[in-house]
């Protein structure tokens, strides 16, 4: 039984995780208590109520975040017993929060002008702070409802939604319904249903072919060497067997004329660099062709040919991520040569990292060198994957607050806001907390329920995920990386005849209607605020 399931169904286990929840709770309301110490001093004191229930909102909806996109980005590592569930959040603490303060948005942008036209709304700055709080509210409530039955959504999908619905109950009430409803770029909303069906899609079939790949060229061929391996084997136990029975036959003299030519072979073999002409014996002569046939299977071929290629390969996929998507808020002057030559050295360098580990594990077993390999090739995916996450999608929860932050501080509805530190490594930390709390349905839903995960289809999913990703985003093509991993997942299952296409009918239900929950539940947010403010 897995990690995952022990921590689920171990009583016995609760202790220590009991300490660590409490540990995580205090360190949530520290950083909480912190943060709402400096951000009325930053805003100025002005609406400190506001400010307050806005702070508790963002941070909400970090902490679903983290119960929902992490718990979804980790779920194939956990999922192959690669990590558990502490280390998983380990890593996660590190570059999860490291992405979001290194990289997380230096300047983050208010969406004014994404998928609503705010423009058209001649509102006053509180009103924009209530569209923002109930988009931050409405988003994170329905993610908590996702994340307890364990479906994996979209949090951009969910926080676009909000932001829809209150600017929407807005329009109406200040123009009326046939405004609202114009303030919606509704070819935007249309790329994003084209995005249900297109992520899935483009994942499941990239992760198909490279795990395709993987399996014929490393598993199968593994799984015939260890089967030749197995054989030969039994043919060394039949020769002494029949060596045996042989040798009892002889006489005495026989035997010991017999056991100096034993002696004498033995010693040759233990010194090697000997031809079967140099052998007396027919044991060691028979035993030298037996030998002969384990020497040509070549067992340990496919992990110094073939995995060295895919983890070159693989980091330079990740590396173009980190690159080109988690590092490109913090200008550093890299050029698109600098990028591609930082990728080739990096892929150079792991190429040759995994070849001679290779090399390393040439004792042991093939299944367990395999598990091994595959295993740190997907802790350092999971990784990149990470802080690439990090860096980006910290911006759905620190996004709409920073443009709240913006207005309580300067009383104008900015074009940008700045994103203060401070106020990344709060939320970078309720990502980790939110994850520790309720992301363990969807990391079941993801690393076991819809599939079976291995190491090495662990790795060939969120490989396939960041490549995907990262070539989406250089095309501008509508794609969520939710709803990639997820298909990446499911090609996965195709390739080993094992998916689990009854689960994915209520995934699929809650993709569609993330947008227009989100809305409803905002709406419903913005007139409360409305009433209360």
């Amino acid at each position: 039984m897995n990690s995952l399931t022990n921590l689920m169904s171990a009583p016995q286990r609760s202790t220590p995780y009991s300490k660590l929840s409490l540990l995580f709770i205090v360190l949530m309301f520290a950083t909480s208590g912190y943060f709402l110490y400096w951000g009325l001093d930053y805003t100025q004191h002005s609406y400190p109520m506001l400010f307050m229930l806005a702070t508790l909102f963002g941070l909400f909806m970090a902490f679903n975040i983290g119960g929902n996109d992490v718990a979804n980005s980790f779920g194939t590592s956990v999922g192959a017993g690669t990590l558990t569930i502490k280390q998983a959040l380990f890593i996660a603490a590190i570059f999860e929060v490291s992405g979001a303060v290194i990289a997380g948005g230096q300047v983050t942008e208010t969406i004014r002008k994404g998928i609503v036209d705010m423009s058209q709304l001649h509102m006053e700055p509180m009103q924009f702070v209530y569209i923002m709080m109930s988009a931050l509210l409405a988003a994170a409530l329905w993610l908590l409802f996702a994340s307890k039955r364990g479906y994996p959504v979209s949090t951009t999908h969910a926080i676009i939604g909000g932001i829809v619905g209150s600017s929407i109950t807005l329009g109406f009430i200040l123009n009326g319904s046939e405004s609202a409803f114009s303030l919606v770029h509704w070819q935007q909303v249309g790329e994003i249903a084209i995005s249900w069906v297109l992520s899935p899609l483009l994942g499941g079939l990239v992760s198909y072919l490279l795990f395709a790949a993987i399996k014929k060229h490393v598993l199968h061929y593994n799984d015939e060497a260890e089967s030749r391996l197995k054989q030969i084997k039994k043919e060394k136990k039949k020769l002494k067997a029949k060596h045996k029975q042989a040798f009892e036959r002889l006489s005495e003299l026989q035997q010991i004329a017999y056991t100096g030519a034993m002696a004498r072979d033995a010693h040759v073999y233990v010194e090697g660099d000997f031809g079967p002409d140099d052998l007396e014996s027919d044991y060691y002569r028979s035993l030298h062709e037996i030998d002969q046939k384990k020497q040509d299977v070549e067992a340990h071929r496919a992990l110094e040919h073939w995995v060295p290629l895919i983890a070159a390969l693989g980091a330079m996929i990740i590396s173009a991520m980190l690159l080109f998507k988690g590092l490109k808020h913090m200008n550093l002057g890299l050029t698109t040569l600098h990028n591609y030559l930082i990728m080739l050295m990096i892929g150079a360098v792991v190429w040759m990292a995994t070849f001679i580990y290779a090399k390393t594990l040439k004792g042991n077993s093939l299944s367990q060198s395999t598990y091994l390999m595959f295993s740190w090739m997907q802790v350092f995916t999971a990784s990149g994957f990470a802080f690439s996450h990090g860096s980006n999608d910290i911006a759905n929860a620190i996004g709409p607050f920073a443009a709240i932050l913006d207005v309580l501080r300067t009383g104008e509805i900015g074009a940008t806001a700045a994103v203060p530190t401070v106020a990344m490594i709060s939320f970078g930390i309720a990502l980790i907390v939110g994850l520790w709390f309720i992301g363990k349905e969807v990391i079941q839903t993801v690393g076991h329920n819809l599939t079976r995960m291995h190491p090495a289809s662990g790795f060939a999913a969120e490989l396939a995920a960041a490549a995907v990703v990262m070539i989406a985003s250089l095309m501008g093509l509508p794609v969520s990386s939710t709803h990639i991993l997820i298909g990446a997942v499911l090609g996965i299952g195709l390739v080993n005849r094992q998916t689990n296409w009854t689960l994915m009918k209520p995934i699929g239900l809650a993709w569609i209607i993330t947008l227009p929950a989100a809305a409803i539940l905002s709406a419903i947010s913005f007139m409360a605020l409305r009433a209360l403010f």
